[in-house]
């Protein structure tokens, strides 16, 4: 299959180009290859290109500064977005975008599921669900609903800087009272091959992790695979944090409807042990 990963110098987008470049003619386009804000050049880019698929794996990811550059926010999660909807439509190409479990308040008590309400917090949490709707233009459309994302080639992530804190013996602030469903950049691109090669119903899915637990409990648990001890890890509260835009204390998210799709995704202990013991080969 042609292709087109936008976005590519990315956390996901390296992990996607690098899994799918054995299986598939991948197009990898970073910020170099293509001005997402050139909605022009982008048509024209995707239209030269004729992919069989366009994946999507760019966003403007700053929560707290899109509180102040709402434009710039708009212009990459949400209009650059209906440039590749309306340009994959053309081509009748598979478009998969990515979002963000951040399109809900946070105020459940259980896993949100593909069919609740959101209620994005924020102006980048509304920028990624108008990017939603937008992407469903496209009839053959994934969106895939990611979260706390971890691995890929650029060592970032919090999961990260949790066990760079952990192994140095150094304290690591944790969130407490803020629930997850943490995502491996390798089981996403895994899932989204499975999409693309099982042609499953189009629509939205949530690609996380299977389970949930506090930033405290993901803590715990990479000071366990780092046999280090867990009193470098420090329990804080949102609430005690001072944040310019607000985060969904309840962020777990339900992956059953991915797993009737066909592709069961592995726990989030499960995740970190695949993905700590690679860091500490390499």
């Amino acid at each position: 299959m042609k292709v087109l990963v936008v976005g590519a110098a990315g956390q996901l987008g390296q992990a996607l180009v690098a899994k799918f470049a054995g299986e598939h003619d991948v197009t990898p386009a970073a910020r170099r290859e293509v001005d997402l804000s050139d909605h022009r050049a982008l048509r024209a880019f995707v239209m030269d290109r004729k992919p069989a698929a366009v994946i999507n794996c760019a966003a403007y990811t700053n929560v707290d500064a899109a509180e102040d550059e709402q434009e710039l926010a708009l212009d990459v999660n949400a209009f650059a977005v209906r440039t590749l909807a309306r340009a994959t439509t053309e081509l009748d190409a598979v478009l998969v975008h990515y979002s963000t479990d951040f399109v809900f308040s946070g105020t459940a008590t259980s896993p949100y599921t593909e069919d609740d309400l959101p209620e994005p917090q924020s102006v980048y949490a509304q920028s990624k669900l108008l990017g939603e709707w937008i992407a469903a233009d496209n009839p053959r459309h994934y969106v895939l609903r990611v979260e706390s994302l971890f691995g890929g080639p650029k060592a970032r992530s919090s999961v990260d800087k949790i066990a760079d804190a952990v192994r140095a013996g150094q304290q690591a602030p944790v969130f407490a009272d803020r629930i997850v469903s943490p995502s491996f950049a390798d089981d996403v691109v895994a899932a989204t091959g499975h999409l693309l090669r099982s042609g499953a119903p189009a629509g939205l899915y949530h690609c996380v992790n299977t389970g949930f637990g506090t930033w405290l409990d993901v803590g715990r648990e990479i000071a366990r695979l780092l046999d280090r001890p867990e009193t470098t890890l420090k329990p804080v509260s949102v609430r005690d944090v001072k944040l310019r835009a607000p985060r969904p204390r309840y962020a777990a998210l339900s992956n059953a409807k991915l797993a009737r799709a066909g592709y069961a995704m592995p726990s989030w202990q499960d995740a970190l042990q695949r993905y700590l013991s690679r860091r500490r080969a390499s």
